[in-house]
């Protein structure tokens, strides 16, 4: 396994990151056991949840099957850095979601408690809360950090404006502020590459790509009578309407190449200085077993401008991929 700090932290984290939104809805508990298990085995150390996953309201399951896993022991804890996210509804009451200092000093007490862990290495804000004051976000945030509950705090599906003002107001706190934001990001959505990955790179946060073979349909490209992607498919649907041709065209080039389009498009991924670890999220052992590979991949100059002539981004960041 490889390893890199995240953003301008210290933290060193591994290079792939155990998506962990499958525990529950698609992969039974024992299962993600043994996923979790295998994790380490490999050297992966860097595990991401949130606190709405399993999608039962308030109930937190995938946080609650990772702590059972880490109240087995064996140094389960002290290997993993555990990320969890925040702003998602946890009841119908008018204060049980977004980002107010109520909701988050009550949110993150509740993810403790499920993930039976008594601090978060990364407390990730899960979407902009444009109702609340920056001011509110980070006394909240501080005090957290202060009272040890949380080391780092991170953001995702932030615009690269919010990352500006974000930074810039912690920075007024004399605090760390962000130091990670997780966005969708893969051959076939690029659109990050407009402001989100230059704010990322200016203000040195580590980015998480989260959907990095866009809903499935990159593993399975050039693939006749490929199973549908996750969530009966809709997701993977949308993206295949969009770009058949292009995942046709990428099929070829891998098999041109003899990679699985998978690990090509996570090493496309890895290429990227400013990205910290793809969130891979296995339903198997085998799916796990088979993301390592990703990381042995090297794709140079000559197959990367093949990959952008299939999947076209924006070319430059903004301004000057839409003006001079």
């Amino acid at each position: 396994m490889l390893y890199t700090p995240l953003g301008r932290t210290g933290l060193k984290v591994s290079r792939l990151c155990l998506g962990t939104m499958n525990f529950g809805p698609e992969t039974s508990e024992p299962d993600a056991h043994a996923i979790m298990d295998r994790a380490l085995e490999l050297g992966l150390n860097f595990f991401d949840t949130a606190n709405v996953y399993g999608w039962k309201t308030g109930e937190g399951v995938t946080e609650q099957i990772i702590g059972r896993w880490l109240a087995q022991g064996g140094g389960r804890r002290d290997k993993v850095v555990l990320a969890t996210k925040v702003y998602g509804e946890m009841g119908k009451w008018p204060n049980e979601g977004r980002l107010s200092a109520r909701h988050i000093r009550r949110a993150c007490d509740e993810s403790l408690r499920r993930l039976q862990t008594d601090h978060l290495d990364l407390y990730q804000m899960h979407h902009v809360d444009r109702d609340t004051p920056w001011d509110e976000i980070w006394q909240a945030m501080e005090l957290l950090v202060q009272q040890g509950k949380v080391l780092y705090v991170g953001s995702s599906n932030f615009a690269g404006w919010h990352l500006a003002r974000a930074c810039e107001m912690a920075a007024r706190r004399s605090f760390l502020g962000l130091v990670s934001e997780q966005s969708k990001y893969s051959l076939v959505e690029r659109t990050i590459e407009l402001e989100v990955i230059p704010a990322c790179r200016a203000y040195g946060l580590g980015l998480i790509p989260y959907s990095p073979l866009g809903s499935g349909t990159l593993a399975r490209a050039g693939r006749k009578n490929a199973g549908p992607g996750r969530r009966g498919g809709k997701w993977a649907q949308d993206v295949e309407a969009r770009h058949g041709a292009k995942l046709e065209a990428f099929g070829a080039l891998c098999a041109e190449r003899g990679e699985e389009p998978a690990d090509v498009a996570l090493a496309w991924l890895l290429a990227n200085p400013v990205v910290t670890a793809p969130i891979i999220g296995p339903r198997t052992l085998d799916q796990l077993d088979g993301a390592q590979h990703a990381l042995e991949v090297r794709l140079d100059a000559t197959v990367l401008a093949k990959l952008d002539a299939i999947f076209p981004g924006p070319g430059k960041p903004a301004p000057e991929a839409y003006a001079w």
